[in-house]
């Protein structure tokens, strides 16, 4: 009897994601077949170098058929578009789901397309680096990481447990939760923190003041974080403001009140409002490192690595 927990799945997408989830099946023996579909022959090219499936095609119909499970891992904004392409290759009972960092928008372009008879379970990894395409994957991306399914109305029992058992041979701890709470969730903890990011490199960037050599020269004194995150893909993250706006902008005005009551604090002396604040945010540090989510030891650029 085949120990493998799929004889087909198909990777529509190969970045970081894709790439990574495609070495993990991989390292964990979880399919027979990993079918791979990509619009970029380059990128397609390169996962055949990597050798991170067992058959390439730019055609998304063509790498779906046959295939138990199909994940897509493309912009948000793609997903759609992609669901209509690949839904009359897809086999009956076949388990479609996606990694997208929204969900509501992803079920509204989705949805309309899946055939009767295949199990469609959106879902989001919380898992990723700033870096992207079929080289930054790594198997063990997943490890200790959460994944959010949120299947819709009716899913399927069976196919949620089979989905969530792949998700959990990979490493991932699985939560399940609604679309729209998903996208409040992820609009505070990776959302808003990316937009942040995005606008304090550009405020930067801007400054006639300060030279652009004194912002590399030192940006260890806290910029050079914010510059990890300005540094992922553009592509994934205009799709996320423009598909998970409405959580985005609630948590945006949020921000702005807080942000203008740490202004009057710094602006009227008031430093029991100013420490209440610091004391409060660093017991969340704390409260991440001991959920595993991050480890306590600090570097602050001091450990510079020398590439041979």
């Amino acid at each position: 009897m085949s120990d493998f927990q799929f004889d087909k799945i198909a990777l529509i997408g190969i970045g970081l994601i894709g790439s990574s989830i495609a070495r993990a099946i991989k390292l964990h023996g979880l399919a027979r077949e990993i079918s791979i579909s990509t619009r970029s022959p380059l990128t397609l090219a390169r996962a055949e170098e990597l050798e991170l499936g067992t058959f390439y095609t730019e055609s998304a119909a063509e790498c779906v058929k046959d295939a138990d499970l199909v994940i897509v891992s493309v912009p948000v904004g793609a997903s759609g578009a992609v669901a209509e392409q690949i839904a009359p290759a897809l086999k009956q009972g076949a388990i479609l789901t996606d990694v997208g960092s929204t969900k509501a928008s992803v079920i509204s372009q989705m949805q309309p397309f899946v055939p009767e008879g295949v199990h469609f379970i959106p879902g989001h990894p919380v898992a990723g680096t700033e870096h992207s395409g079929p080289d930054a994957g790594f198997a063990d991306l997943f490890e200790g990481r959460w994944c959010i399914l949120t299947p819709v109305e009716d899913t399927d029992a069976e196919a949620v447990r089979k989905l969530r058992s792949f998700w959990e041979s990979l490493g991932s701890r699985v939560d399940e939760m609604d679309a729209e709470h998903h996208d409040k969730v992820l609009a505070i903890v990776s959302h808003l923190p990316h937009i942040i990011a995005y606008n304090i490199v550009g405020t930067a960037e801007d400054l006639e003041t300060v030279t652009e050599s004194e912002v590399i020269k030192y940006s260890a004194s806290g910029f050079r974080d914010f510059t990890r995150l300005a540094a992922s893909d553009p592509v994934m993250w205009r799709d996320v403001c423009l598909h998970n706006k409405d959580a985005i902008l609630e948590m945006l005005a949020r921000f702005s009140e807080d942000l203008a009551y740490l202004q009057r604090a710094i602006r009227w002396g008031e430093g029991d409002k100013l420490f209440d604040l610091f004391t409060r945010t660093r017991a969340v540090r704390r409260s991440i490192i001991e959920a595993g989510q991050d480890i306590a030891e600090a570097d602050f650029g001091r450990h510079i690595r020398h590439e041979k």
